[in-house]
């Protein structure tokens, strides 16, 4: 889950002439980040292999 630190921090590092949309798409790409390092942390990956099978299915 991010924070409001998280939040600010990254919206301090953004420039000062962005738009809101920008401001949306920083957010959802730290949110996915952290649903990312969350799911590692616990264990829901997949390994090289198992992606490989994932990915042929879906590039038929």
């Amino acid at each position: 889950m991010l924070t409001k630190e998280k939040i600010h921090q990254t919206i301090d590092t953004l420039p000062d002439n962005l738009t809101i949309d920008q401001v949306i798409n920083e957010m959802i790409l730290l949110d996915k980040i952290e649903q990312g390092i969350n799911d590692a942390n616990q264990g829901k990956v997949f390994t090289t292999e198992e992606a490989k099978v994932k990915l042929k299915k879906w590039l038929k």
